[in-house]
């Protein structure tokens, strides 16, 4: 049965549509006009061939922010809304999301608020969105509030962008090396290991361990390769499991050098988040439910939760979050004087700025100090292999 959009008005004069199923338009007109909607519109839904697995369902936040910067300069010079979303569905380029925004404005077209057209599509504009849209909605500011999620999702790219950057080039050197020093030992150490045999050279200690490395992995090299498999997917699965994500979260934060990075970026997303919401008109403990799980890491938006109850029993923002006891001395004063002057989320905002400069810092200092350390971590693996491989040739060449 065909699928047919509608919109008229009903006998309230309020405007309504939607999408129904029927044998024909007719036959949908004669059942509206029964419910006692006048002034039809009906238009036969086209049919759209969708393969899952061929169509991404994301959008990225680089995509989204760029949205609502957009979408503010458009009701920012009056255009109409539901003019405003076709627009920007237009110049979409992520055809899941031109979708999803046609959705919305059809949505708006049938009398939905923007809120509640945007709710419909959680994987894509997440509860803060959501509620600070609906805030400006209702304090006539849409435009003001579109800017400060433009503003806050562009933080948060950023912030990320270094985050990727410190972890990135550590792993891939890493994992290149390791790569490097199984194939060698798969490849390269078994032809020396058969010269020495024929040769009948005496192996030092070093050549004898690194032979030993080397037949392990040639008598296995299919295990590892589907053992390495393997760990990596229950790692994933375990990250998904809240007991897997506490260790792991735990073990992060415990790590040197990355651990006090990542720390910094979650008190920064927990701040930024904080002071968007606050400064939004959003209750407070809508805030601290939302703030909690924007952290990134189970840890801290435990801490968030149990900040939350002591708020919700009475305590004060600041109470609550010295309750904890387990944020800096730094974010709790800051908070406190925030809270005491009245500029909470100025407050919160400035201590945001200040946790990015630090991760901005700690990246480049951590690049700077990981660059040498690894160089001479990957060569002397290397070296050492090549030296094991030499030293029963120098001794053979000292007995001729």
């Amino acid at each position: 049965m065909p699928i047919f959009a509608w919109n008229g008005k009903n006998r309230f004069g309020d405007v309504v549509g939607g999408k129904r199923a029927a044998g024909s338009e007719k036959e949908l007109a004669m059942a509206l006009a029964r419910e006692q909607i006048s002034g039809l519109n009906i238009s036969k839904e086209k049919v759209q061939i969708k393969i899952p697995f061929l169509q991404s369902q994301k959008v990225s936040l680089k995509d989204l922010s760029l949205y609502s910067r957009q979408l503010s300069v458009l009701i920012d010079a009056e255009l109409p809304l539901i003019q405003s979303l076709n627009i920007l569905s237009e110049q979409s380029k992520n055809k899941y999301f031109k979708q999803v925004i046609i959705d919305i404005r059809e949505d708006v077209e049938a009398g939905s608020s923007l809120n509640q057209a945007k709710r419909k599509f959680p994987k894509v504009f997440d509860n803060l969105y959501c509620n600070l849209i609906a805030s400006g909605e209702q304090s006539g500011s849409l435009d003001v509030m579109l800017k400060r999620l433009a503003e806050y999702l562009e933080k948060i790219v950023k912030l990320r962008a270094q985050v990727k950057q410190a972890m990135v080039y550590p792993t891939s050197v890493l994992s290149f090396s390791l790569l490097v020093v199984i194939f060698m030992l798969w490849k390269v150490v078994p032809v020396f290991s058969t010269i020495f045999v024929e040769l009948g050279a005496d192996l030092p200690g070093l050549t004898a361990v690194i032979l030993a490395f080397s037949g392990f992995v040639q008598n296995n090299i299919v295990f590892l390769f589907f053992g390495t498999l393997a760990l990596i997917f229950l790692m994933k699965y375990s990250r998904q499991t809240t007991p897997g994500r506490k260790i792991f979260d735990k073990l992060i934060l415990n790590l040197p050098l990355f651990g006090g990075l990542l720390l910094k970026v979650g008190l920064s997303r927990i701040t930024r988040t904080l002071s968007t919401l606050i400064a939004g008109g959003v209750p407070m403990l809508e805030c601290l439910k939302i703030t909690s799980s924007t952290s990134g890491n189970v840890i801290l938006e435990d801490q968030v939760v149990q900040a939350r109850t002591l708020v919700s029993e009475g305590s004060s923002l600041t109470d609550a979050f010295k309750g904890v006891g387990q944020f800096p001395f730094m974010f709790v004063q800051l908070m406190g004087v925030g809270e005491a002057t009245g500029t909470l989320d100025e407050m919160l905002a400035k201590l945001a700025d200040f946790y990015d400069d630090e991760v901005e810092s700690s990246v480049a200092t951590m690049l700077s100090v990981l660059e040498p350390l690894l160089l001479m971590f990957v060569g002397g693996m290397v070296g050492l292999i090549v030296i094991s491989m030499y030293l029963p040739i120098f001794s053979l060449m000292q007995q001729l």
